[in-house]
């Protein structure tokens, strides 16, 4: 039996923690709020991962490192490199090995599919760091220091996933109400399930071959319209009615959140095609993506247990 740090306790760190201790294995799973899946296998810490000496103390005696950390979207260019500092540093002091939760930023703007040979070459704030984050943890690898590698996921699809789809036109279609999404409707873009991100990272975690390199998580490749129409279908609504925030809108909107005006520097995403080859994960590890329909399907469970655990306000 071995144990695994998983730190973060969104959608996708619950699903690792789980698919550990599944296998048999035991989690310590570190989140500034100590909360997550209860669970006898899976021990819930209350730690802010910024503090280095107490997640090395943590880290001890783990095989692996889950770095699924996620601060607040439009503070990463300052929040990002210290926690992601103190995570490596923990993981290489304890003799732990790394395995980073990552996504497509880094890239920057690519014509044609993105594979993990594509260059990290984004210029804005936020895949720069991402980048810059990766090249710090590859480093330490080719040092010898410690055994890392990454795996990139697409926008996050499925119960518990947080992303603009969900968000915005998950939210809305099981509402059946109409939404203004910020990303063009009828353009192919690659999206990884939550279930399929974990699988992968589990994947790369217990194999030799994995270690120095990033990997693309599974991806769904469909458009916004695709999935919309689709969730409606099988959670039996209307079709939803579906139309593009203008720039001007999401400019307004920014005046109150900052998270809006964050949407910009990834506009190459959402308003141009991006699809991602995630071929080396499928032929090395045999890891592949979920059936769209089995994704959506447990967004409408998830969403019917919700109802029904409210109580009638009658």
């Amino acid at each position: 039996m071995s144990t695994h740090v998983v730190i973060g306790r969104g959608g996708t760190a619950t699903a690792t923690a789980l698919s550990l201790v599944e296998a048999g294995d035991r989690v310590r799973m570190v989140s500034r709020s100590g909360l997550g899946p209860t669970h006898p296998g899976v021990e819930l810490i209350a730690l802010d991962a910024l503090d280095t000496a107490a997640l090395t103390e943590i880290a001890t005696g783990a095989s692996t490192v889950f770095n699924l950390a996620m601060p607040a979207y439009h503070t990463w260019p300052e929040t990002v490199p210290p926690l992601f500092g103190s995570i490596l540093s923990a993981a290489e002091t304890a003799g732990a090995d790394l395995v980073m939760l990552g996504n497509l930023y880094g890239y920057g703007s690519v014509d044609g599919v993105v594979s993990e040979r594509t260059p990290l070459a984004a210029t804005g704030s936020k895949g720069v760091v991402r980048a810059r984050m990766w090249a710090d943890a590859l480093a330490a690898h080719e040092a010898g220091r410690l055994r890392v590698a990454e795996v990139r996921a697409g926008q996050f699809l499925g119960a518990g996933a947080v992303s603009v789809f969900s968000l915005f036109v998950q939210s809305a279609v099981l509402a059946n109400t109409p939404v203004k999404v910020p990303q063009e409707l009828d353009l192919t873009h690659s999206y990884t399930a939550i279930g399929d991100a974990a699988a992968a990272l589990v994947a790369v975690a217990r194999d030799d071959r994995s270690w120095g390199r990033a990997w693309h998580a599974p991806v769904i490749t469909a458009t916004v319209r695709e999935i919309a129409n689709r969730l409606a279908e099988l959670a039996d609504v209307a079709i939803p009615e579906l139309a593009v925030l203008t720039d001007a809108e999401i400019t307004e909107f920014a005046q109150q959140d900052p998270f809006w005006n964050e949407l910009f520097e990834t506009k190459h995403m959402s308003h141009r095609e991006f699809v991602v080859d995630d071929s080396a994960m499928r032929t090395t590890f045999g890891t592949t993506a979920s059936k769209l329909d089995e994704v959506l399907a447990e967004v409408v469970a998830a969403d019917v247990a919700a109802r029904l655990s409210v109580p009638d306000a009658g």
